[in-house]
């Protein structure tokens, strides 16, 4: 009996495990997409797997254009994270706050749950986008657990 005891513990270990994933789309056919996360890149291009939660994550297209931090580029600034009380979920926006600038169609969505709920930003003057610190009416908050995020740019 206590050999299945720590197999079913393992397993529900497993099940309730959080994990997120992101996934750039590059339209544009041209520049390298970057995800970013504590000033390191993560991820060039490539699919990302957090196994826990993704805090503070930024992520760009790079055109050869933009600073590590995304600086004179179009960024989308995440955070995935399991809910543990109500509103303290998943949360991401597309910020163009300088010294942020426009630099290609951005936009985000999550799968895996939320599906559906994200943004676009194609124009400079998009509604979408953060240009203010102190603004917070673009953030879209995500309330399921293990949710991804797909990246698009053009």
């Amino acid at each position: 009996l206590p050999a299945t005891v720590i197999v079913l513990l393992s397993l529900l270990t497993l099940v309730l495990a959080e994990k997120h994933t992101i996934m750039f789309d590059n339209r544009c056919g041209h520049g390298t997409p970057q995800l970013i996360v504590g000033g390191k890149i993560l991820a060039n291009n490539a699919t990302f797997s957090a196994d826990g939660p993704l805090l503070s994550g930024i992520a760009y297209l790079q055109t050869g254009k933009c600073l590590l931090n995304g600086e004179g580029c179009t960024l989308v600034e995440m955070s995935l994270v399991n809910p543990a009380c109500p509103g303290c979920g998943s949360s991401t926006d597309i910020s163009l706050i300088p010294p942020l600038a426009y630099s290609v169609s951005t936009g985000f969505s999550y799968f895996g749950g939320c599906d559906g709920m994200g943004a676009t930003c194609s124009s400079p003057s998009c509604a979408a986008a953060f240009f203010n610190p102190d603004e917070n009416r673009v953030q879209v908050a995500c309330q399921d657990n293990n949710v991804n995020l797909l990246i698009t740019f053009c």
